[in-house]
């Protein structure tokens, strides 16, 4: 699933100025919990986080995550978003909750990696 697909499936808004139009996601995955998905494993893709500080790109670089989708209506902070364009890792903002996001895109096609 291409990013613009994910931006419009939440309505979600760009932070970043990291190109991605060629990204292509395959797998998701949705925690507040760093530690929690860091235990998903690597290249997921896209990480479904309220957790709104640096902390989530980190984890987000350590996993080969290519996109960070904040949810809840989180805005992220100019801190964040200067890292996230370092690490060339697109940060999005929708107002749905994680569980609804994540419905969002399951339902879509988007799957969690785990069958």
């Amino acid at each position: 699933m291409k990013i613009e697909q994910i931006m419009e499936l939440l309505k979600a808004k760009v932070y970043t100025d990291v190109p991605y139009d060629h990204i292509e996601i395959n797998a998701a995955c949705g925690s507040d919990l760093m530690s929690d998905a860091l235990a998903f494993g690597e290249n997921k893709g896209l990480l479904l986080t309220g957790l709104n500080n640096p902390q989530s790109i980190r984890t987000a670089e350590m996993m080969d995550i290519h996109c960070v989708v904040l949810v809840r209506g989180k805005e992220p902070d100019d801190g964040l978003v200067a890292l996230a364009n370092e690490k060339d890792i697109v940060v999005l903002k929708c107002d749905y909750s994680m569980y609804t996001a994540c419905g969002i895109l399951y339902s879509a096609g988007l799957s969690g990696g785990d069958a």
